[in-house]
């Protein structure tokens, strides 16, 4: 149960969302084997599943996560790629996210959209909210850190924006307000 109750969830679907294309680095792409893909979280019982085969010590830190074109959660190691973690395939949402049991259950302690290989927009919350539902996670309302991320319309350099300073660190030019990284 995700401990959302009281609000209407929203559909599992993914109709209208935008999907993001692997934008870091091409040599990491290229490094990604078949069948690196995270953990196919699909379900609640697929989350008991593999929280139980995890160290203490790994279920300490955060994951590395991406949110399938099909709206599944999929969980690698913190230190894995994301594009690695998503099977080289486009994504609705990536970052890192951390859980703690609770009560009897599992809950998502923090996520953020923190992904340099995908830079998802914050919109892709609507995504990542579904796919915690589906696995049963209580969840917070959003991200507990979001990260802004935008396209140099100068150099082509891609820039985390911080505290809404929306200049870019490669070139000093202005940065879009809107979401630009990738078509």
């Amino acid at each position: 149960m995700s401990g959302h109750s009281e609000r209407p969830r929203s559909p599992i679907g993914t109709a209208g969302r935008r999907r993001y294309e692997y934008v870091g680095d091409p040599a990491i792409c290229k490094a990604v084997r078949p069948g690196s893909e995270g953990r196919l979280i699909g379900s609640g019982g697929d989350f008991g599943d593999w929280a139980r085969e995890q160290s203490p010590g790994e279920l300490a830190e955060p994951f590395t996560y991406v949110v399938d074109e099909g709206g599944s959660l999929r969980l690698a190691p913190r230190r894995s790629e994301h594009v690695a973690c998503a099977g080289r395939g486009r994504v609705l949402g990536a970052g890192e996210i951390a859980f703690v049991h609770r009560g009897g259950g599992w809950a998502v302690a923090t996520v953020s959209n923190q992904s340099t290989g995908y830079c998802p927009a914050p919109e892709s919350w609507a995504a990542v909210a579904d796919a915690l539902d589906r696995a049963g996670l209580t969840r917070p309302e959003g991200f507990t850190h979001e990260v802004a991320f935008r396209r140099c319309t100068g150099c082509e350099q891609v820039n985390v924006v911080r505290d809404e300073h929306f200049v870019c660190v490669f070139c000093d030019a202005d940065l879009p307000r809107r979401w630009n990284v990738s078509a």
